[in-house]
């Protein structure tokens, strides 16, 4: 009896380690922050799924704005991030915190405003002069004002309008883009969103899509591996595996493929290694 119950002993033993080694090579949750900008589009809904289908992970994503997917990348709260404001991705590689810059997909900013343009912005010859419109109008601005990439890059083009946008007409509302886009709608007023959040919104009231196409509006999205060395809880290993689903022949095909009202609202672009 004794050696009946050391051979079950044995056995169980054995196919614990097998049912271990395969936990360990297979499935497993990777932390992903990412823009809100990202899930207000509705790519998530469509990439998560396959990627689950495909390689076994599920990734559990944490909306934010670029500054906090940052921060939470930088505290080591997060495996990888998914974010779009380069300089600063690439002060996030520069401090330590990142392992490398993957470019993946990109869209563009738009410039919502109401139908009736009181600022006259949808034939502006730029950003900018949208922009030195819409001041010059004090017509209602709403800006996330949330450190996220979207409002990073309008301060950048406020910059460059040499415009300091302050006063009753600018909003910052410190939010992510859909409250931006609700709060615009509710007020009337203009405000500037990526293409996918605004072409996904369903509360667009009296809003229209007035000024779209000037090249200082490109909006890159980048995936970058929070640095193991620095924070050795991450699954690396995992986002690694990520990655390579990411830039690969089927996250291609979806990204590419995603439409709404017949409407493409990102373009893949990562290059092979």
């Amino acid at each position: 009896m004794k050696r009946v119950l050391a051979a079950l002993a044995l056995l169980a033993s054995a196919a614990l380690a097998a049912v271990g080694a395969r936990a360990g090579s297979g499935a497993g949750t990777l932390r992903m922050a990412v823009t809100t900008s990202f899930q207000n589009s509705g790519l998530a809904d469509v990439l998560l799924p396959e990627i689950k289908a495909d390689t076994g992970i599920d990734v559990q994503l944490i909306v934010v704005g670029t500054g906090q997917a940052l921060r939470l990348g930088a505290a080591g709260d997060v495996d990888a991030v998914l974010v779009h404001a380069r300089t600063a991705e690439e002060e996030f590689i520069a401090d330590g915190h990142g392992t490398h810059r993957r470019e993946i997909m990109y869209n563009d900013f738009v410039l919502i405003g109401p139908s009736d343009d009181p600022a006259g912005i949808s034939d502006s010859a730029s950003a900018t002069d949208a922009l030195q419109r819409i001041a010059a109008a004090q017509a209602p601005f709403v800006s996330r004002g949330d450190d996220s990439g979207t409002h990073k890059k309008e301060l950048t083009l406020w910059k460059a309008a040499g415009i300091d946008p302050e006063g009753s007409w600018y909003r910052p509302i410190g939010a992510g883009m859909g409250a931006a886009l609700n709060t615009a709608s509710a007020m009337n007023a203009y405000v500037m969103s990526d293409r996918a959040s605004w072409l996904n919104f369903g509360n667009k009231g009296g809003l229209e899509l007035l000024f779209a196409g000037d090249p200082a509006l490109f909006n890159q999205y980048a995936f970058i591996p929070v640095n193991p060395q620095k924070h050795p809880q991450v699954r690396n290993d995992l986002a690694q595996r990520l990655e390579a689903w990411l830039t690969g022949a089927r996250a291609r095909a979806l990204i590419d493929g995603y439409r709404i009202g017949g409407e493409k609202l990102f373009t893949f672009n990562a290059v092979s290694r």
